[in-house]
């Protein structure tokens, strides 16, 4: 004769049962990871390509930008391209490292519930972007950093919804910093290494130690 289950364990399985029938939960730790090592050596390269060191408060990296010209390129190249490879190997490693993770554990990477979560992420970042593009067509280069920190946490947090609860945190902390880099322009470069690098890898981490180190 089969032995009852204890009713909180019941609970639990049902609880548990609702949570993937409701949230997206093959997000991986180590796409986080990867996303802070691209923004690193982004920023890394526009350092270099600037000629500046971080914290370097007697020079403002958006101006020096206006009148570089390294590497054969002027800033708006240099940033073009930067941006594409941070989003491009962020992205690609985000594919990666989420699809793996599903196979393992059996679930479906393209549904009804990965499309909801897509939707309300994106409706944020393209908002922010038209804006990003917006500031920069009208030459307010000092608030780029910080708009992008900012509708990156709203992002995340109209996402979170759909996905793990703990991408709401990561979202409220991205908006602190884009909120607190307003006041401190010259250091935009900075909080944003600090949002979109160190943050990412240390939810990374979390995310990773807490999810998938089994």
């Amino acid at each position: 004769m089969e032995s009852r289950k204890n009713p909180s364990e019941t609970l639990d399985e049902i609880r548990s049962l609702m949570e993937r029938s409701s949230r997206f939960i093959s997000l991986s730790g180590l796409s986080g990871i990867a996303a802070g090592l691209f923004a690193i050596i982004g920023a890394a390269l526009v350092y270099i390509y600037l000629d500046m060191i971080p914290f370097d408060g007697k020079r403002l990296y958006y101006v020096e930008a206006i009148h570089s010209t390294k590497w054969g390129m002027n800033y708006i190249t240099f940033f073009l391209l930067d941006v594409v490879f941070i989003l491009i190997g962020a992205i690609s490693c985000g594919i990666f490292f989420t699809t793996r993770k599903a196979k393992r554990k059996g679930q479906q990477i393209w549904d009804a519930l990965s499309q909801r979560l897509l939707v309300n992420l994106f409706i944020p970042l393209v908002t922010g972007g038209i804006f990003c593009l917006g500031l920069f067509y009208h030459g307010f280069f000092g608030l780029l950093a910080p708009t992008t920190l900012v509708f990156y946490g709203l992002a995340l947090v109209n996402a979170s919804k759909y996905t793990l609860k703990d991408i709401r945190h990561l979202g409220y902390c991205e908006i602190a910093l884009g909120l607190l880099s307003l006041f401190f322009l010259g250091y935009g470069l900075e909080v944003w290494v600090i949002g979109f690098g160190i943050l990412h890898i240390i939810y990374g981490s979390l995310m990773y130690w807490k999810y998938e180190r089994a």
